[in-house]
């Protein structure tokens, strides 16, 4: 019995820290409300074009404004007080859900609108982000950083559980429709505000540059002569350039199962599920000393599972390997935050966080434009499958031409014994977003 437990989710970051403990619920209600939007934006462009690509090309309108302002959100970060700053853009971006209910209820077809609407919203996801993921450090010693990432990967997989599925069933819903989605996102904000409104205030952490460009090159170059931070985030951009077909779910959807809504929401739901089955069981996360290799073998079941989905052809199958897909990707996020949190001194956190969050957004809609294209040249099928395999293929060259990376140990649990990650095959289905999405990795 107590072997079993040890299995479970460390839940000591919500037992011993009301901030975290706030912060975690309110952020949990709120990702619930903008996963709503994220599987309407996707569905009402479809249902506008009928294209793959015009699908992908939300990845375009995404990533622009995540790249170019990712890091400057970092510098701003780690230079006011980045309570305040959160709550300054989680503001402007429920502001920015009203409009995308307002365009929905006035009947509009603009593709442009939306994808202005989005960029608008990535804009401001480029500065919360990053000053959000900063609070973790600040509120839980070190040896709970793993076990509060592994936590507030639950939250994210409940919002992909849950609002895929929600989202399915409001869309079919007569007199609802995607309008709805947006407005329940929107009104979702207040959970945001209440866990951040009552956290002590986070002011600018001493030693840090002066915003400019020296102070974006400075964080830049301290990842750039930190293997372990560049061998994380190429592990993830790996992961999600080659293997994110998410752009390919509507048009897959509609090939083998009728392109019902409901069916669509389940595709999303099941990635939700794997993942929320697998944070569930993360108690060994904390115990894990390698956490390079670890996150290597992820990625390659990530691939592994993308291949198997994109061949699949009953329902049961694809939402299996989705699943599958779901739970790995638990295991890469945790541990690539933990890397990062721990890898780096306050005074660049925000920078290197922000770098973080550009890696994992970015190369997720990175991944939806190239997923689309090639799906719009070839097949969905094929787009799908050669991503997931070609992601298996770089996990392993990454590992060999980082040694360092994969020979990285983190800190653990003082109270219990280190355990390295045991040799693991990429095809064993144990175990992601993006971005995502999605996130769907966040």
């Amino acid at each position: 019995m107590a072997r079993a437990r040890r299995l479970l989710a460390d839940t000591r970051p919500l037992r011993e820290s009301k901030a975290f403990r706030r912060l975690w619920a309110g952020s949990t209600l709120s990702a619930v409300g903008g996963s709503l939007t994220l599987f309407a934006v996707p569905l009402q462009v479809y249902d506008i074009t009928h294209s793959p690509f015009a699908v992908g090309a939300i990845g375009i309108a995404q990533m622009v404004p995540t790249i170019v302002i990712g890091m400057a959100g970092g510098v701003i970060a780690d230079a006011v007080d980045r309570r305040k700053l959160v709550m300054v853009t989680t503001s402007a971006s429920a502001v920015a859900s009203g409009a995308l209910a307002a365009q929905a209820l006035a009947g509009l077809r603009s593709i442009w609108l939306l994808y202005a609407i989005v960029a608008v919203s990535a804009s401001l996801s480029a500065i919360n982000a990053p000053a959000r993921r900063t609070f973790i450090p600040g509120l839980l010693p070190a040896d709970q950083i793993a076990a509060g990432l592994a936590l507030y990967r639950i939250s994210f997989q409940i919002m992909l559980t849950v609002g895929p599925a929600l989202g399915g069933l409001i869309t079919a819903t007569p007199h609802l429709g995607l309008s709805a989605c947006y407005l329940v996102d929107a009104v979702s904000f207040a959970g945001s505000f209440y866990g951040v409104a009552r956290l002590p205030a986070m002011p600018r952490p001493a030693g840090t540059s002066r915003p400019g460009p020296r102070a974006v090159v400075a964080g830049v170059r301290f990842i750039g002569r930190t293997p372990v931070l560049a061998g994380a985030f190429l592990t993830d951009l790996n992961a999600t350039i080659f293997g994110l077909p998410i752009a390919l779910f509507p048009a897959i959807n509609a090939e083998r199962f009728g392109g019902n809504p409901r069916t669509l929401g389940l595709f999303t739901a099941a990635i939700g599920f794997g993942g929320l089955f697998s944070a569930g069981l993360s108690g060994p996360v904390g115990r894990i000393s390698r956490q390079g290799r670890a996150m290597l073998y992820a990625v390659a079941i990530w691939g592994a599972a993308f291949s198997g989905f994109a061949v699949a052809r009953t329902l049961w199958l694809t939402l299996a390997m989705l699943a599958i897909a779901g739970a790995a990707d638990t295991f890469t996020v945790v541990f690539r935050g933990t890397i990062v949190q721990q890898a780096t001194p306050d005074e660049l956190r925000g920078r290197v966080t922000a770098a973080d969050y550009v890696v994992g957004a970015g190369g997720g809609q990175l991944g939806n434009v190239e997923a689309g294209a090639l799906g719009s040249l070839t097949t969905p099928t094929i787009s799908a499958l050669s991503g997931g395999l070609v992601t298996i293929v770089g996990a392993a060259v990454i590992g060999l031409a980082l040694p360092a990376f994969s020979r990285y140990r983190a800190v653990v649990r003082a109270t219990e014994p280190e355990v390295a990650v045991p040799p693991a095959r990429p095809e064993v289905p144990t175990d992601t977003p993006a971005p995502a999405a999605a996130q769907t990795q966040t």
